[in-house]
């Protein structure tokens, strides 16, 4: 056993939470915005700005969601260069037959694939030969044998997150928007996870309200503090910025979590806001502005199969209400009582930046 831990420690092999569900996930989660985000807004532009180059720009680099993803969780794992190209063909291999939950199955078999090719890395004197046949081979297999299940299992949890937030529009609002938008502040990817389950619709839309309620919210709240730099940094950066804060003080995220319980059911029920873009925009938030991007796009995508007529002023107000207004103003009225009563005190969250 000694020599086992010996070994696993020599290749950098570590089988804990924090290194598959907080390390491999976030990097997952880069890697798609880099390819299948990225190519969702220049196709995006380049539909409506009539310019062909970024339709073409943006169909090579949505082509490639599966391999960026696998890529981006190797370096993650610290895969050694052979392991790491290698994982090109197993990301494309899983995402293609993992259907709508393809980045959950490359998630999964990158990790396995990666972790076997590190553990005969460099261990032969054909190297050249047997780690790559090594991580191409099981991932392969795995893709073929596991990926489509994966993707069914997938899907199926998040129809069921769609269909119950259908049915019970008010409490699934809360719920699905303050799961995600937690999820967001905390050091695991929001966007992963909506992009795993495939959620997009009226719960990707709660979960938009969620993200924004965290990151606009904690930028307002903090502005005191931070300044214009935090204004920027959280509204459209990360609300996670504040973990550190949170850890040593708890109660400095009850304002933003209780805007996102209200603004949840709003988007659901008041506006009907709705994700019919990519579904790794539902957890974004204002994070470059990619979840307001991705329900514009799905606006598009409506009107373009005749779901939906045309954009409205309505649309535009729940929209601006629910991602900027609403999130800023809840929070700050929130946060008035607490540091009234010192849950919040001065530089609680103060950030170094």
């Amino acid at each position: 056993m000694n020599k086992f831990k010996a070994f696993l420690k020599r290749k950098d092999i570590e089988f804990t939470a924090k290194r598959y569900g907080i390390d491999a996930l976030g990097a997952m989660a880069q890697g798609l915005f880099a390819s299948l985000l990225v190519g969702t807004i220049l196709s995006t532009l380049g539909s409506q700005f009539n310019i062909a180059i970024f339709n073409e720009l943006g169909d090579f680099a949505k082509a490639v969601a599966g391999p960026a993803m696998a890529v981006a969780i190797g370096y993650a794992l610290k895969a050694p260069p052979l392991v790491l190209f290698s994982l090109v063909a197993v990301g494309w291999a899983s995402n293609s037959l993992g259907g709508a939950g393809g980045p959950l199955a490359v998630l999964l078999i990158t990790i396995v694939a990666a972790e076997l090719g590190k553990a005969v890395s460099k261990e032969t004197k054909i190297d050249i030969l047997v780690t790559p046949l090594t991580v191409i081979i099981s991932g392969g297999l795995l893709a073929h044998f596991c990926a489509p299940a994966i993707g069914v299992a997938s899907s199926y949890v998040g129809n069921i997150i769609m269909w119950a937030t259908e049915q019970q529009p008010f409490v699934m609002g809360i719920i699905v928007s303050v799961i995600v938008g937690i999820a967001l502040t905390l050091p695991i990817s929001s966007a992963a996870i909506c992009a795993a389950l495939s959620l997009t619709g009226l719960a990707g839309g709660a979960a938009v309200a969620g993200c924004c309620a965290q990151m606009v919210g904690f930028a307002v709240m903090s502005f005191k503090e931070n300044r214009w730099g935090g204004l920027v940094a959280q509204g459209i950066g990360t609300s996670m910025l504040q973990m550190g804060n949170i850890v040593k003080n708890p109660k400095i995220w009850i304002a933003p979590t209780l805007a996102s319980a209200i603004t949840g059911p709003i988007a659901t029920c008041i506006f009907k806001m709705e994700m019919n873009g990519a579904a790794i925009s539902s957890g974004m938030g204002t994070c470059g502005f990619v979840g307001q991007i991705g329900i514009y796009t799905g606006w598009l995508n409506d009107i373009a199969s005749g779901a939906k007529e045309a954009i409205t002023a309505f649309d535009w107000a729940g929209l601006i209400l629910v991602c900027f207004v609403l999130p800023a103003v809840l929070t700050w009225l929130i946060s008035l009582p607490l540091r009234k009563i010192g849950w919040i005190k001065e530089n609680d969250l103060k950030l170094d930046l």
